[in-house]
């Protein structure tokens, strides 16, 4: 029996309903209305399509969670929620050809996340569909999309962030970093695109405030989602001299370069933002053991009945090895949506985001809060270290890799408000 079998036999018996936070209304029995249609709008296909299938499978973890405890309960009766995947490729002009298509079908909710500059395109039409169509809004659920202009000075009345944006997930690792005395010299290496250049920027002034002694030795771009061999950024990273890398890549991007710093036998610690995801462990394999440290919302092994639960819960929904990256915020957002719609009775757009401005969700281990001057959801942190299976702390792997992470910093949710200069007009 796996680890998470074992686990999942004492801690399910543990797990209540309330527990578990599930804010949707007790119907006994399935739900009967009309289902309520939420669209993803996704790179299903194309160099990021494993992250849109694992995206996929968190959200419709998260919905059959909501409609097996009796959907949502509206004025009319109660409503099952219903997953719709429509594919972007990756691309912010197919993200809005797909928008169109999902206000063609009066779909309410569009959830978007694996790209901040699509983020920013599909919240610059919804703006406008809305103030076109009042009849026919659209409410944007965002469970990836981090860079921090969308919660900022590009705030939205109908945009919600359920991630932790950038200068968020940068301030708990320059937390680690400020204790790393070993580390002297910094590579920073990103994505040529909205948010890497976050990164880029963010990583430069968190460093100077919090570890001022630190050199940055290299600051380098490449192109997103086309670079097939990182063989020679790793190169240029050695010759830099560094003793860290800082990195937002994500998907394959991050992968490749994983894999590359293994093949070249790079020993230098890498400060990610998703090195736990998505392949990445087992691409590093033993050269990445106390060597990758990231920054997430919640992991596998951050502890406690109530998480080992859900954990559980979720693989014996997806079983597959790799199908193994949960991803809590993901279907947390489909949770907190349903207590939205509960406490507007209502799945007008409209009257659902002005329920979700200020909301609490708390599912027994996770407890956070919608901030209502700018949309940002407050969640716990994490900061984690790579090492392996069966070590202390690091009680499940990742995606059957034999390597998983401990948690180095747990932040609550009141150690994670960051400020804001949103200025959102409201309807």
């Amino acid at each position: 029996m796996a680890k998470w079998q074992r686990a999942a036999a004492a801690a399910l018996a543990a797990m209540s309903m309330a527990a578990a936070g599930y804010a949707v209304a007790q119907t006994g029995g399935k739900p009967t209305g009309a289902p309520i249609q939420l669209a993803l709008i996704e790179g299903m296909s194309g160099p990021f399509a494993n992250a849109g299938a694992a995206v996929e499978r968190n959200l419709r973890f998260g919905v059959e969670q909501v409609n097996a405890h009796g959907g949502v309960k509206l004025a009319d009766g109660a409503h099952p929620f219903e997953l719709v995947v429509l594919d972007s490729k990756g691309s912010a002009e197919e993200a809005l050809t797909q928008l169109r298509a999902a206000a063609d079908r009066h779909i309410g909710y569009i959830m978007q996340g694996n790209s901040s500059a699509v983020a920013a395109a599909l919240i610059g039409a919804i703006d406008k569909q809305n103030s076109r169509e009042p009849a026919n809004r659209e409410l944007f659920l965002n469970y990836s999309a981090d860079d921090p202009a969308l919660t900022n000075a590009n705030c939205s009345f109908w945009h919600f962030r359920f991630d932790a944006h950038a200068g968020m997930r940068m301030d708990a690792l320059a937390d680690v970093i400020q204790r790393d005395k070993a580390v002297k010299k910094v590579y920073l290496l990103n994505q040529d695109y909205s948010f890497g250049h976050d990164v880029s920027s963010l990583a430069r002034s968190t460093l100077a405030a919090k570890r001022p002694d630190i050199a940055v030795v290299g600051d380098e771009f490449h192109p997103i989602g086309r670079v097939k061999d990182f063989a020679p950024y790793i190169a240029k990273i050695r010759a830099s001299g560094a003793d860290a890398v800082i990195t937002g890549n994500w998907g394959n991007d991050l992968t490749l370069l994983v894999k590359a710093a293994r093949e070249q036998g790079l020993d230098t610690k890498f400060y990610t933002f998703y090195g736990n995801s998505l392949g990445a462990p087992a691409a590093l394999g033993d050269a990445g053991v106390k060597h990758v440290i990231a920054v997430a919302d919640w992991h596998p092994n951050a502890g406690g009945a109530a998480s080992d639960a859900w954990y559980a819960a979720f693989r014996a929904r997806f079983p597959a090895a790799q199908d193994d990256y949960p991803v809590l915020r993901m279907p947390l957002m489909i949770e907190t949506l349903a207590a939205a719609m509960n406490r507007a009775r209502s799945a007008d757009p409209l009257a659902v985001a002005r329920a979700l401005e200020g909301i609490r969700f708390d599912n027994g281990f996770h407890a956070s809060w919608m901030r209502a001057d700018d949309h940002q959801l407050i969640q716990p942190l994490y900061v984690m270290e790579m090492d392996k299976a069966g070590t202390p702390g690091v009680h499940f792997d990742n995606e059957g890799s034999g390597y998983g992470f401990r948690t180095v910093l747990a932040l609550p949710s009141e150690r994670t408000v960051p400020p804001t200069t949103c200025r959102m007009k409201r309807p």
